[in-house]
């Protein structure tokens, strides 16, 4: 009997001294043990442990024990005696064992777990994992460090609940390990705050930076893939319980405005292997983009914050992390961009941003994220919203900041629906000029001509794609018209006059010659298709289309004359407006004309 051989290891044990244990017996002790376990004899194993004459053997040999009683208990029912018994052998072994041992079969215990059981044994082991980090003397921050990543580690691998369904699920049981961890952490986090209130120059940092380690972890993991908006059918949040806490942690070890401030573009000093630290520093700029999420969109820990900056200067702070998180693909991660561009510019007055914060890089290099997201995010609400955001960001800066931006948009965009949008903002840009009393340099002279040459261009003369560069083109001919029709030839504000010649040589004579070329590559098409279609006797004959080089889903002849149609619409409307500008140009030129005359 399993009891019977356990009580023979016991009673042999008792009567050596500590140093006398041999591998032999750890072995046998640890057999009989799991046998107990295994049979069903849990009570008794824990009259064994409880007995105070084998306190020695339980401190050298206890630990032995973890793994199977692990399994043990997993394999009872929440109700069954066996399983509450085995739970107060778990939580003697902590209280007696060699907290060295027993940290280390607490550790493993927790790598060796995976898929549903990760957070079950988690949160079976943040107990006594705590009681016997507490009791260790030496390696103290080590030990916990190292616990919080084994542990970060374990967690990382399992998919993040999103949406309110899935968070009130919590089908593996990660909502709730999260906040477990957090509270396992508080004994240390409380440790280092006594530590720093007896002394201002507090030199022990080690603990410290373990639990800076720890949350920027759980900046990077759950909380920047997490869903952080309270929805109406949760009480209570657990991922916004669980980044209240972090950032309460963050605030407790005086990290936390150090952090908002801090942006980590050098090359880590900590890995010798440039992948290693390219990788942590990915990791700290994903942690700290999450921070700056929680803190100004979501208002964790803004009371902690200091009311002395200006929205300039914290938007000019926020665009390191904005551009992070635009540069993912997760609609978590870019959501967040989004939300955190959108809160510091509605902090600002329009017109207000200074045209020098172009010269910082990351001013140019968001927006041009921005319209990434723009024209090839697959999420339309996101498509959207990031439009609703360029245009919030547009109207910040003052005219020389709007004026330097459309220039960097129209040259880097590469979009024809983007550089349509630009257009159109500079011709209210222009209006704005033209009726206000006070005189805008930026949008009429000569800085508007250069910027009319960027515009009031074909960019590949007449055998440019007008199809494809048709919002451009629209958006280019009704500026031109505006300009025509506001603007006198005897005031000549804008400089439109003085440079119609160059805008006919380069524009309007190459989009006639473009416009005759593709009308009459696409009439012809529509022939071929029709006579194809006569000859085969039947209009569903299925073919294919090649468009920008990209093939199209199957298509019948009709489908393919739809859009051959399409396009000569498309073209006809170019026309009209085109017709109508040089209408325009013509009746303007000859009035003057016959006043000189």
């Amino acid at each position: 009997m399993a009891v019977d051989e356990l009580q023979a290891i016991i009673q042999r044990c008792q009567i050596l001294e500590e140093a006398d244990f041999k591998g032999e017996d750890f072995n046998l002790f640890q057999v009989a043990g799991q046998k107990c376990l295994e049979d069903g004899y849990a009570a008794q194993l824990l009259e064994v442990i409880q007995n105070e004459k084998n306190k020695v053997i339980i401190k050298n040999m206890g630990w032995n024990l973890i793994s199977p009683l692990v399994r043990c208990i997993f394999m009872y029912k929440l109700e069954d005696d066996k399983r509450e018994h085995c739970l107060k052998i778990l939580d003697q072994l902590a209280q007696l064992c060699n907290p060295k041992e027993l940290f280390l079969g607490l550790l493993e215990q927790i790598e060796q777990s995976s898929g549903e059981q990760v957070c079950q044994t988690v949160m079976l082991l943040l107990q006594p994992l705590q009681t016997v980090l507490l009791k260790l003397q030496n390696k103290k921050a080590y030990s916990v460090g190292l616990s919080l990543a084994m542990i970060m580690n374990q967690l990382t691998a399992l998919p993040v609940p999103y949406t309110e369904q899935q968070i009130q699920e919590d089908k593996l049981g990660l909502c709730q390990c999260c906040n477990a961890v957090v509270d396992f952490a508080k004994p240390f986090v409380n440790e280092v705050v006594k530590n720093m209130e007896k002394s201002s120059e507090y030199n022990d940092m080690e603990l410290k930076e373990e639990l800076l380690k720890f949350c920027m972890k759980s900046l990077k993991y759950p909380l920047s893939t997490a869903q952080l908006e309270q929805p109406e059918g949760i009480e209570e949040h657990p991922f916004r319980r669980f980044a209240t806490e972090i950032i309460d942690i963050l605030w407790d070890i005086r990290e936390l405005i150090p952090l908002v401030f801090l942006h980590r573009k050098g090359k880590s000093p900590h890995w010798e292997n440039q992948e290693f630290a390219d990788i942590e520093q990915k990791n700290s700029a994903d942690s700290l983009a999450c921070l700056s999420y929680l803190m100004f969109v979501q208002h964790f820990g803004i009371d902690y914050f200091p009311v002395v900056f200006s929205p300039s200067y914290l938007l000019q702070c926020n665009m390191t992390h904005i551009e992070v998180l635009l540069k993912r693909t997760e609609e978590s991660m870019l959501s967040k961009g989004l939300d955190l561009f959108e809160s510091c510019l509605l902090r600002m007055e329009d017109n207000s941003l200074l045209h020098q914060y172009l010269e910082f890089r990351d001013f140019i290099d968001v927006p041009q994220d921005l319209v990434k997201v723009m024209t090839l995010c697959p999420i339309e609400h996101l498509r959207k919203k990031s439009l609703n955001i360029l245009q919030l960001f547009i109207d910040k800066f003052d005219a020389e900041g709007k004026y330097t931006l459309f220039r960097c948009l129209l040259k880097t965009s590469n979009h024809a629906g983007v550089e349509g949008y630009i257009i159109k903002n500079i011709k209210d840009q222009i209006h704005l000029s033209l009726t206000k009393a006070c005189d805008n340099i930026w949008f009429t002279g000569h800085h508007l001509v250069s910027l009319l040459d960027l515009v009031l261009l074909l960019p590949e003369g007449a055998e440019t794609d007008l199809l494809q560069n048709s919002d451009r083109i629209m958006a280019s001919l009704n500026l031109l018209r505006y300009l025509v029709i506001k603007d006198c030839e005897s005031d000549n504000q804008t400089g439109v006059w003085t440079t119609l010649a160059k805008i006919e040589q380069n524009f309007l004579k190459p989009l006639h010659v473009g416009l005759n070329m593709s009308k009459a590559h696409y009439e012809a098409e529509i022939k071929n298709k029709k006579e194809n279609r006569r000859e085969a006797h039947s209009s569903n004959t299925v073919c294919s289309l090649t468009v920008s080089g990209e093939k199209m889903p199957a298509m019948t002849t009709d489908m393919q004359l739809r859009v051959l149609h399409s396009a000569l619409f498309t073209f006809d409307l170019i026309e009209s407006v085109l017709a109508r500008v040089e209408e325009l140009i013509e009746v303007k030129t000859k009035a003057v004309m016959d006043e000189n005359s």
